[in-house]
């Protein structure tokens, strides 16, 4: 019954490579917002990351007796660490970040037998064992550096990654504290912070801000640096566009009638441009190995995701949920591919010949 699984099974370096270029190409965008409102913590993230993934990927290689550029030509495992420490709050410390990686590459693709095996997304398998082993340090996320007195420097940054406090003696915490009006890492920390309280007159103060600084700025810039890096590599057809239109449509569908029934003050648009929702609609749920490889059923499996992420932030304990939604979406593959696959030119539907 389940004998379906996404290529590539024998693949080409070559091919691979450039397919895993053109998508790190597309985040380049939102790499650098992310670097303009978040600052040095975002780039020092990413070096640690890919180090420890270009190390692991030539470890493995030597274990397994195969050549050194074996694993490191198809730049699987430099996305993985991109996409994980863009994922991460940008300072914590870096031993979050080398807990994580060494998770998505060996537990989450190495153990399956490497890429093209992999069953669940690996950046993803990384990141949701972070958050449920140190959920204190993965929402320590700063708010855009332009509500800041005084932004870190780099050296701060790299204090702040390496010894856990600035150069000045702080704390991310106490930085974090120190913004008037904000009392949360994330806009959708805030939305679960005050909707668990009944605090509706909090809940729409705190949105009227975050419209203003996050929505506007911040988070909204950044997933719309997402957003536009996605339509690119569609119009590439590096990736298909079934699964982020179906993820985004169901969300917008579902958030959008909770907004006409409940007048929440987290509005559709709100969700819509923040956390990882583009992030994870155009980089993440569209992993060509770990995503259903059919037409329909990608149709199927991003509407799974969109409904997986609107369930869990307007329903679940986790402020997003982008990453569980995938990787209990991942878990349906085999079976959506099973009674999804297209009928062959010359046979009947549900027959033979």
């Amino acid at each position: 019954m389940f004998k379906m699984i996404s290529s590539p099974h024998t693949h080409s370096s070559n091919l691979t490579a450039n397919f895993m270029l053109w998508v790190i190409a597309a985040m380049l965008p939102a790499l650098l917002v992310q670097w303009y409102f978040f600052g040095y913590g975002v780039l020092i993230q990413i070096a640690v990351a890919v180090g420890l993934a270009i190390g692991i990927e030539i470890g493995v290689a030597k274990l397994r007796r195969k050549p050194t550029a074996f694993y490191l030509a198809d730049m699987s495992g430099i996305l993985t660490a991109l996409i994980l420490a863009m994922s991460i709050p940008p300072y914590s410390p870096y031993w979050l970040t080398l807990i994580g990686i060494a998770a998505a590459l060996l537990l989450a693709k190495h153990v399956y037998g490497g890429l093209g095996q992999n069953l669940f997304n690996p950046a993803m398998i990384g990141y949701a064992l972070l958050l449920v082993s140190f959920p204190l340090q993965m929402t320590a996320w700063l708010p855009p550096l332009d509500l800041l007195s005084e932004p870190p420097t780099f050296a701060d940054s790299f204090s702040l990654i390496f010894t856990g406090v600035t150069t000045d003696g702080f704390s991310i915490h106490q930085l974090i504290s120190s913004v008037d009006g904000i009392t949360s890492a994330t806009v959708l920390d805030g939305a679960k912070t005050t909707l668990a309280k009944n605090d509706f007159a909090e809940a729409h103060r705190l949105a009227d801000l975050l419209y203003q600084h996050v929505l506007l700025g911040g988070w909204g810039q950044l997933n719309l640096a997402f957003l536009l890096g996605g339509i690119l590599l569609i119009y590439k057809r590096i990736i298909h566009w079934q699964i982020p239109a179906a993820m985004l449509s169901t969300f917008v569908i579902l958030s959008g009638m909770t907004d006409i029934f409940t007048h929440s003050a987290w509005t559709m648009p709100l969700q819509l441009f923040s956390g990882a929702m583009m992030f994870g609609a155009f980089f993440i749920a569209t992993d060509p190995v770990s995503a259903s490889i059919t037409p329909k059923g990608k149709l199927i499996f991003g509407a799974l995701v969109g409904l997986l992420v609107y369930l869990i932030r307007y329903f679940g304990n986790y402020p997003d949920g982008v990453a569980f939604a995938v990787l209990l979406a991942n878990i349906c593959v085999p079976l959506i591919d099973h009674y999804t696959q297209p009928r062959l030119y010359g046979t009947k539907l549900g027959g033979k010949g």
